[in-house]
């Protein structure tokens, strides 16, 4: 299976990329499905929320773009003028999470809101937005794997390899299937949250694996999988901290 043309049409001389439309589906999908979901689901504020997800969106690309930038340090400190040239790429999804859950926090503390009930909100519906937009990869000839023979292989540059973006699209929209029906039915607050960290953790060390194009930590191991196994190790000691805790709060009433 080729690659497509990643250009989906030009305006006034200015390549609109299938990247880019890909991924603001994906927003857009999510900001409705979490404006909608946030009263009386989670009993937060519509307007609020809204207010807030612009705010977070924000704050995602500039996190995705900093983690991005900081992994690869030693070339951007030589090519400053390329910090902000986004149109070129450079994204890391890790980033384009972890900034938005501090300033979540961080908003939580300012309005008295309880935080593990907002990330579980977010973080029901944001899976799919990363089903969604994993195909913008698909269309830039990236975050592919190494050398396959596999009949759903895709082609780049002559050589037949692992559709590894395809896999976590799949993933992630099991995922968010999952977390849906979790969400609806939660046990304790925080469940879907951290049901999430351990989900995605797991898919994305076991598919990192075999992507060719990797972020590396000191040179020596994929930042993905290092960054992986420790979110699923803290998700998975807090997700039973809490289950036992709303437990025993069950048997003392």
């Amino acid at each position: 299976m080729p690659v497509p043309n990643r250009v989906a049409f030009s305006i006034f001389g200015i390549d609109i990329m299938w990247y880019g439309i890909l991924v603001s589906l994906g927003i857009v999908v999510c900001v409705l499905l979490i404006c909608k979901r946030a009263y009386p689901k989670h009993g937060i504020n519509q307007d609020r929320i809204f207010n807030w997800t612009i705010l977070f969106i924000i704050c995602g690309i500039v996190g995705a773009r900093l983690y991005y930038i900081l992994f690869n340090w030693s070339y951007y400190s030589e090519h400053t003028e390329k910090i902000f040239a986004l149109r070129e790429g450079g994204l890391a999804i890790h980033g384009g999470l972890i900034l938005p859950v501090i300033i979540a926090l961080i908003l939580c503390g300012i309005f008295n809101e309880r935080p593990l009930n907002l990330l579980d909100l977010y973080f029901a519906v944001i899976p799919l937005g990363q089903a969604i937009g994993r195909w913008g990869n698909y269309f830039n000839s990236e975050a592919h794997g190494g050398p396959t023979n596999l009949p759903w292989a895709i082609t780049v540059d002559g050589v037949s390899v692992h559709p590894t973006f395809l896999y976590e699209s799949i993933w992630c929209l099991l995922l968010f299937v999952i977390l849906i029906l979790v969400d609806n039915h939660r046990k304790f607050t925080g469940q879907t949250f951290l049901l999430y960290c351990m989900l995605y953790s797991l898919e994305r060390f076991i598919v990192e694996g075999l992507r060719t194009d990797s972020l590396m930590l000191f040179g020596v191991i994929k930042q993905a999988q290092a960054l992986s196994a420790v979110l699923f190790i803290g998700a998975l000691a807090l997700y039973i901290k809490l289950r036992q805790g709303k437990k025993s709060r069950k048997r003392k009433s």
